[in-house]
């Protein structure tokens, strides 16, 4: 058998052994809620309604389920549409390193194979098992993202959703050692997308499916797999033509760390704001001052943010905003919001929000800078802060200023974030023709031996 590239044998003996403690299992479970919870509120919205309705979506045939829905479709195209729903309102966790990302895109792959698994192939599965996928998803692609930025090379982050996804599915399709290597060096080898349609003058929608086309695509690489020998073993290290050569400039991928469950046991979620993350301090920042503006909001003479290098680099924008995606992208746009709404929920960014004259008043009073020891901070792995400062001055010399180190959702925060995070799963499924009560039941139930994932799923379907 030939020796594939360290990173690859790395992954692929990972998720073939790892098994994550309870502990863990029983964080992947928040996670898992959390993500259904997303995906459950993005079917409010119009744009996604269009989604669901694809013409050749509609007209294939197929026996795997999409959340929230009515629709059966074939394994891939569930995928697809799984980490669409997911993360359509940028609501669900996210993981902040060189690279950023959203490890429960990959939750999108572990629905449709569940599925699939059990009506084609009579392969049932635990609740606890699925969980243990999910930290394996979670660890690879969030450990990757720990030593490599594919950001600073323009490629976006979603390549790593696709290769942990690969890797998990291969797992959960049972491939052989070889063939599960061959995925992964498939994933790498695989067209990576750009950051292009994250940035001003491109910001688009895409950002919305992008993950859900990652993990669609490990899913055909998997499938590919199954019939085809496949061996691309140098296909991160190979001259001239390999991942590292042609992408990653001076900084081939690399992967050193031990990979356990680092990245679930320290996930970030997205309590109480669907906003980009490194926004998420400066949101509960500003809308603690806002209770102090009532009435003064036309006279603030100069609004100050202090923020982490990647806040600066990424969602610090000038100019026009031209959509949802653009707004909800933006730094200034949502501290503008918070302090004249003292509240930011997803209707905050519709092109009727930002209709308010106020806010571009506010963005052009505001100014953004890198505070290093933020960005220290950010980048330690002990800490792991997301910090945000606000400082609002008002034309009489009134000044208010507000730190948040940690978001609601960080683990430093987690015992204060559970009764948050349930009330946005009960939230999610308000005026949804489900069994609220047995959902309930389900994100309540504390014993993982107990649910029965089919019964589960039958319950987030239609």
């Amino acid at each position: 058998m030939p020796k594939f590239d360290p990173v690859i044998e790395k992954i692929s003996d990972y998720v073939q052994s790892y098994q994550a403690q309870e502990s863990s299992l029983i964080e992947a479970k928040n996670c898992f809620f959390d993500s259904i919870a997303c995906a459950f509120m993005a079917l409010d919205h119009e744009q996604v309604k269009k989604f669901i309705q694809l013409e050749y979506i509609k007209n294939s045939s197929g026996s795997v389920r999409v959340i929230g829905t009515n629709i059966k479709t074939n394994a891939v195209d569930a995928t697809f549409l799984n980490g669409a729903l997911i993360r359509w309102l940028d609501f669900n966790d996210t993981w902040l390193a060189k690279e950023w990302g959203h490890p429960s895109d990959n939750i999108s792959i572990v629905l449709a194979l569940t599925d699939y698994l059990k009506k084609h192939k009579d392969i049932n599965l635990s609740f606890k098992q699925i969980l243990n996928f999910m930290v394996l998803a979670h660890e690879v692609q969030g450990a990757l993202a720990i030593e490599n930025s594919l950001n600073r090379e323009g490629l976006d982050h979603v390549a790593l959703v696709k290769v942990a996804s690969a890797a998990v599915g291969a797992k959960m399709m049972d491939l052989d050692r070889s063939q599960i290597k061959s995925v992964i060096s498939n994933a790498f080898l695989d067209g990576q997308s750009l950051r292009t349609y994250r940035h001003f003058p491109n910001t688009g929608a895409r950002k919305s499916w992008a993950a859900g086309d990652a993990s669609a695509k490990a899913l055909k690489q998997i499938f590919i797999s199954e019939v085809s020998d496949e061996s691309y073993p140098t296909a991160l290290t190979s001259k001239v033509w390999g991942f590292n050569d042609v992408l990653m400039g001076n900084n081939p991928l690399k992967l050193e760390r031990n990979l356990e469950s680092y990245v679930m046991d320290n996930i970030l979620y997205k309590v109480s704001f669907p906003a980009e993350f490194h926004a998420q301090t400066a949101a509960e920042a500003a809308i603690s001052i806002s209770k102090n503006l009532e009435g003064k909001i036309g006279e603030i003479k100069e609004i100050l943010i202090s923020t982490q290098e990647p806040g600066v680099r990424i969602i610090s924008k000038q100019g026009p905003l031209t959509n949802y995606a653009d707004r909800d992208h933006c730094i200034e746009y949502i501290v503008a919001w918070c302090l004249i709404n003292g509240s930011l929920d997803s209707n905050s960014y519709s092109d009727e929000s930002a209709m308010d004259k106020n806010i571009d008043v506010l963005r052009n009073l505001t100014t953004t800078i890198e505070d290093k020891t933020y960005t220290e901070k950010y980048y330690d792995l002990s800490e792991r802060a997301i910090p945000n400062k606000v400082i609002v001055k008002l034309k009489s010399g009134e000044t208010y200023e507000e730190e948040v180190l940690y978001p609601l959702g960080h683990r430093k925060r987690r015992d204060e974030s559970k009764p948050f995070l349930r009330q946005k799963f009960c939230k999610s499924i308000e005026n949804k023709d489900f069994d609220t009560a047995k959902l309930i039941g389900f994100y309540d139930e504390n014993d993982l031996d107990s649910i029965n994932i089919y019964e589960l799923l039958d319950n987030i379907y239609k």
